[in-house]
């Protein structure tokens, strides 16, 4: 049976407002440590994780986070290089790595594509710099365009976009400016996804103080048409919840989730499905040493319905 790998990286320059995830920042590392220090260590752990997945062979392989593009891409290809050696891939296995824009250049961008990528997706999220204020984004909108542009030049096959509907203070033409900006750059799928304010974020203490407030519904569902309307009016087609796509590119990861796959999460906070059953982690302890290295110590593991 096919078989999906989803690798969590849990890094990242600085924690949006809105996130909830599984993530760390440099100044969460003990006594100094830096990416680069902790990233050898943090591989290590994860393929130390491969060997308790399945041994079908892989037809995606997604690298989220986080920021994936913060780890240098010979760190990440040793992942890719040991699924492959383990399971084997499928002709034409899609292996997409999540990027902030700020954090890639031509050298990062082939190297990428050197140890396997084929796809990316950049986390864009808005193009109105207020919206992206709001939501903590540290990247420079006109960044998105050039990093686009590069992963084309370095080969990607498929190019993504992620954007967020629904920022406190967001307009619908604010929205309308948004998708059109990335409709214009050379990508061939777009992400769209609501704003969800997760209790315990800085986005949710925002709120309840009074400082933000949320759009109304008809409002975010008007947004949703209207990415809709604009997507289907350049080409790209609606085939998941929050997903529009040139044809034959379709985020097959995306697909595989929902259709009720089989997929295997590898790292910190990252969980399993195997055989319509949740494979999860009873005690997946990850420890920050005093040299600030990072050791995920797989405990107990569990089925659950």
């Amino acid at each position: 049976m096919a078989l999906s790998f989803y690798v969590h990286i849990p890094y990242c320059i600085k924690r949006c407002g809105y996130c909830d995830f599984n993530t760390y920042t440099p100044n969460e590392l003990q006594d100094g440590a830096t990416l680069e220090i902790v990233s050898n260590d943090y591989i290590d752990a994860v393929l130390r994780e491969l060997d308790a997945a399945p041994r079908d062979e892989v037809h995606t392989i997604f690298f989220g986070g986080g920021t994936p593009s913060l780890l240098p891409a010979d760190d990440l290809g040793r992942t890719i290089a040991a699924i492959t050696a383990r399971n084997g891939l499928s002709p034409g296995c899609e292996i997409t790595l999540e990027a902030n824009p700020d954090s890639v250049t031509a050298e990062k961008l082939k190297r990428y594509i050197e140890v396997g990528f084929n796809r990316i997706s950049f986390g864009m999220q808005s193009s109105k710099p207020h919206v992206l204020a709001v939501l903590d984004r540290t990247h420079i909108p006109d960044n998105v365009k050039k990093a686009v542009d590069m992963a084309r030049a370095a080969g990607f096959g498929s190019i993504s976009v992620d954007l967020i509907y629904g920022t406190p203070g967001e307009s619908l033409s604010d929205w309308r400016e948004t998708v059109t900006t990335a409709l214009s750059l050379d990508i061939d799928h777009i992400s769209a996804y609501a704003l969800i304010v997760e209790t315990g974020t800085k986005l949710a203490a925002q709120i309840k103080r009074g400082e933000l407030s949320m759009p109304d519904d008809d409002v975010m569902a008007d947004m949703y048409l209207l990415i809709d309307e604009l997507c289907e009016a350049h080409s790209f087609s609606w085939y998941e919840l929050s997903n529009w796509s040139k044809p034959e590119h379709e985020c097959r990861h995306n697909i595989a989730y929902w259709e009720n796959k089989n997929w295997w999460g590898l790292g910190p906070g990252a969980h399993s499905h195997i055989d319509g059953k949740h494979v999860h982690v009873a005690d997946n302890r990850v420890l920050l040493t005093p040299t600030g290295r990072l050791i995920a110590d797989r405990i107990v593991r569990e089925i659950t319905i």
